[in-house]
């Protein structure tokens, strides 16, 4: 009896602590639905769709199923940033978990040296963007680079490799700059220093499409010859 008490106990204990929890990630769905219009919507299912059937498709060995799963949460990271210029820790927090259970799942015989490697990479890539927000702080004397874009690049750090974290930035820097011209070029909206760019919205499907490049590399030595 006392054993079952105790478990009924612990039980509860499980329940009362995952309620808060719950209550966060039922609050973040919410805000990101209420933050997009029909039209994004319908763009977000599409890249949705397509990062999904994608990641299996093209790594079609259990990495697939992982790589369906960062799809989806960088998919809505960028929908989120793109209309609210903001990134949740939920979202953040998701990604950068699955990424070290992805890590330590891979290398499972030598998963704490696996887990180490990816927090490591997480780390440098922030602390890189975390100096760049601080010099142009001190530089402009505002803020150039979101707290948000900070976290997402540990998340860059935890899901790719050494050589590929770079390609997915450079990806994002690209995207982001194409996106001021055409604002510029064909809606004729004046571009200023001071216009805001959710980074967050190029970078996520950057770490997404990196990964793809980086695991099909892998996957497929002899593309890398071409």
């Amino acid at each position: 009896m006392r054993g079952t008490a105790e478990q009924v106990s612990s039980s509860s204990a499980r329940m009362i602590l995952s309620a808060p929890l719950l209550a966060r990630w039922r609050a973040s769905v919410s805000r990101t639905a209420s933050a997009m219009r029909a039209v994004h919507i319908a763009v977000a299912s599409v890249a949705l769709f397509i990062g999904v059937v994608a990641s299996v498709v093209l790594v079609p060995d259990s990495r697939g199923a992982w790589g369906a799963g960062l799809a989806v949460l960088m998919v809505a990271i960028a929908a989120v940033d793109a209309r609210r210029f903001i990134i949740p820790d939920e979202l953040t927090a998701a990604a950068l978990a699955l990424g070290l259970v992805y890590a330590a799942v891979e290398d499972s015989e030598i998963w704490v040296q696996a887990l180490a490697w990816s927090v490591l990479r997480g780390v440098v890539p922030a602390v890189a963007f975390l100096g760049v927000r601080a010099g142009y702080r001190r530089w402009r004397g505002r803020e150039g680079i979101g707290l948000g874009d900070v976290k997402l690049a540990a998340v860059a750090g935890v899901w790719l490799d050494w050589q590929t974290i770079p390609i997915a930035i450079e990806i994002a820097a690209v995207a982001g700059l194409g996106a001021y011209l055409i604002m510029h070029l064909y809606f004729h909206r004046t571009v200023r220093p001071t216009t805001r760019l959710p980074f967050g919205l190029f970078l996520a499907p950057a770490i997404w499409i990196a990964w793809i490049l980086d695991t099909t590399l892998l996957l497929y030595p002899s593309a890398a010859s071409f």
